[in-house]
């Protein structure tokens, strides 16, 4: 099987997986004064040491949740009170549901956030909280964030970034980004799925809400012992992508090239993307069709978000994206930090054959 579905999850990263081990025979609770309760304590904070250092953040400033969607919920929670909420068109459904009555930021043809109907926004009313994604999870295609940072600060509005999709596959800083808050998740950059963090700005720490009152866990922020064990396995994978990160792009190219020979279009081949990342589509042929046809041939990929509880519907992605009935005839590839020469080589043959096979006429 060639695994081509890392935005769903990446295959856990060995180095996670020792240190998630190792923390397994610690069995104190972080928030006990006892000897074991200090050493759960220390593997924590040296957690957190290590991610503020490798996402450009204090420390002090990463609240440890339980994944991705818990931290964008957190956000939207945290700094909504009493300001307009204001989309992306292509974000993540959490982003979605946790703002069902956000207003909708466009994006332009090749799926990036429009700047100039940010401004418009933003002018439109009072001080707003903007939440748009740093990378596409379906497309790979990347946002300007520091441009539409920039926009928020002159209009007095809050910033969040969702970077799920982009942690472990490029460089973030956060600081310099000029986001209010940032989203991390584990499982997607090669970790055990349960762990996840959101980065705050330390201006914005003030205005910060808890949206799980506790025992005062971190720092009051969100309530819940922490999986100790999760997070030192989420440290090691976000530290090895960071110290040994993969050239992917060359066989992402490799997939696309084999795709396009076949008939297919690339979603948002005209703008800056994740090297991972692509979004396959083949006229006239339904997406659910393909990743059937593709997971028999011994190949994984999935059609859009892998978050719908197993359902291949047509993509919010693509639709916002202006492309019409290609948003349902649509798949995902994306190559995991270990993908080989050999799986790109498997995905182009079996697309191929997969395309001939499809959009042969009827006799």
């Amino acid at each position: 099987m060639a695994y081509l579905d890392a935005n769903a999850a990446e295959p856990l990263r060995p180095a996670a997986r020792d240190a998630t081990l190792a923390a397994l025979a610690e069995v104190g609770n972080p928030s006990s004064v006892h000897g074991p309760g200090r050493a759960a304590r220390h593997l924590l904070e040296t957690a957190r040491e290590r991610l503020g250092l490798l996402f450009g953040a204090r420390p002090a400033d990463l609240v440890f949740v339980s994944g991705g969607t818990e931290a964008d919920a957190l956000a939207l929670h945290a700094f909504g009170a009493g300001r307009r909420l204001i989309i992306g068109a292509t974000e993540h459904d959490a982003v979605r549901a946790a703002a069902p009555e956000a207003l909708l930021l466009p994006v332009d043809r090749a799926g990036r956030a429009d700047l100039d109907a940010l401004a418009a926004l933003l002018a439109a009313g009072p001080p707003a909280l903007v939440a748009l994604m740093l990378a596409n999870n379906e497309t790979g295609v990347l946002h300007p964030i520091r441009e539409a940072a920039g926009l928020c600060r002159r209009f007095g509005a809050l910033l969040h970034v969702d970077a799920v999709a982009a942690a472990g596959r490029i460089p973030i800083d956060f600081a310099s980004l000029g986001a209010t808050s940032l989203a991390l998740s584990s499982h997607k950059l090669g970790g055990p799925a349960g762990a996840g963090a959101l980065v705050l700005a330390p201006e914005a720490v003030p205005l910060f809400r808890p949206l799980i009152e506790g025992g005062g866990q971190e720092r009051g922020r969100r309530g819940g012992t922490p999986a100790v064990a999760v997070i030192a396995g989420f440290t090691a994978a976000a530290a090895e992508a960071a110290e040994a990160p993969p050239v992917l792009a060359p066989l992402r190219d490799q997939a696309e090239q084999a795709a396009l020979a076949a008939g297919a279009t690339v979603c948002g081949a005209g703008a800056p993307r994740l090297p991972n990342t692509t979004s396959l589509a083949l006229p006239g042929v339904k997406a659910e069709t393909q990743v059937i046809a593709l997971d028999l041939a011994g190949v994984a990929v999935s059609a859009g978000a892998a978050c719908s509880s197993g359902k291949v519907a047509v993509s919010h992605v693509l639709q916002a994206m202006g492309l019409g009935p290609l948003s349902g005839q649509a798949i995902r590839v994306s190559l995991p930090w270990n993908a080989t020469a050999a799986d790109a080589a498997h995905f182009a043959s079996a697309y191929r054959a997969m395309a001939g096979h499809l959009l042969r006429p009827a006799a």
